[in-house]
């Protein structure tokens, strides 16, 4: 299991367009993708902005490069996501899993 991280930031104001865009258009998309295993949305307030944290699973780096292509460091970020924040990474971070912990039943 492999985990891609990227982060973008918005104004407070405008907190709600990205959420509105990453259920609507990214995860529709993502579901559709061979060996996509599941995402996170996270957001903290920054002042007066809020930065959006997205975790995406992935069964193997073979199924990102799927996904983003030769460079799978850079971001992909569609127009839309570009129109709800103020900046974003345009890079991305990959992580092994080496330990998934779920609570004792």
């Amino acid at each position: 299991m492999v985990i891609r991280e990227w982060r973008g930031r918005a104004s407070r104001s405008r907190a709600d367009a990205y959420p509105k865009h990453f259920r609507g258009n990214v995860l529709p998309a993502l579901r559709q993708l061979p060996g996509f295993a599941g995402a996170y949305l996270s957001w903290r307030t920054l002042g007066d902005n809020v930065e959006f944290l997205v975790l995406t699973q992935w069964q193997s780096m073979d199924a990102i490069r799927s996904f983003a292509g030769k460079d799978v460091d850079k971001a992909v970020v569609e127009p839309g996501a570009v129109a709800a924040l103020l900046d974003f990474d345009s890079n991305v971070h990959h992580y092994e899993v080496i330990e998934n912990v779920l609570p004792a039943r």
